[in-house]
C-alpha cells in the first residue's frame, strides 16, 4: 500500500489548526481540506480546529478526539508562515491542552512555509492567472 494511504492506528488522530474566520464558508473550506488531508495521510480520527472565528477551538477538538479514543494527537498548523500566532499563541494553547490531557501524546507539525510544494502551488496559481 502506498505511504500516503497507510491507515494509522485508531488511537492516533490529526488536527489541522487554522486561524479561523468570521466568514463561515472559509472555515468550511478548511474543514474540507482537512478531511481530505487526513484521509490521504491515513487518519480515521481527525478534526479541523481554529484559533478564533471558528469552531471547534484546539481544546475542544482535542477533547472530542480523546473521547473518540485518540491517545496520540498530531497538530498541524494550517498557517503559511511561522508568524506571531504560531510563535506566541500556539505554544501556549498546546501547553494548556497537554496539561488538561496528560494521557494524550500531543505532537506539533510545521507550518506550510518552507515546504517545497508551496513554491509549485504558487507558480501554478501565477500561470493560471496569466492564462485568463
Amino acid at each position: 500500500m502506498p505511504p500516503g494511504n497507510t491507515r494509522r492506528p485508531e488511537k492516533a488522530a490529526v488536527i489541522f489548526f487554522a486561524h479561523g474566520s468570521s466568514v463561515e464558508s472559509a472555515n468550511q473550506a478548511v474543514r474540507e481540506v482537512s478531511r481530505a488531508a487526513a484521509g490521504k495521510a491515513g487518519f480515521d480520527l481527525w478534526s479541523a480546529a481554529f484559533l478564533e472565528g471558528g469552531q471547534p477551538n484546539l481544546a475542544a477538538a482535542v477533547a472530542q478526539l480523546a473521547a473518540a479514543g485518540a491517545r496520540r494527537v498530531i497538530v498541524v498548523p494550517y498557517f503559511l508562515t511561522f508568524g506571531l500566532h504560531l510563535q506566541r499563541d500556539f505554544p501556549c494553547l498546546v501547553a494548556e491542552v497537554a496539561a488538561a490531557h496528560k494521557d494524550i501524546d500531543i505532537v506539533c507539525g510545521d507550518p506550510l512555509d518552507g515546504h517545497p510544494g508551496l513554491v509549485e502551488i504558487l507558480a501554478e496559481r501565477a500561470r493560471q492567472a496569466y492564462e485568463r
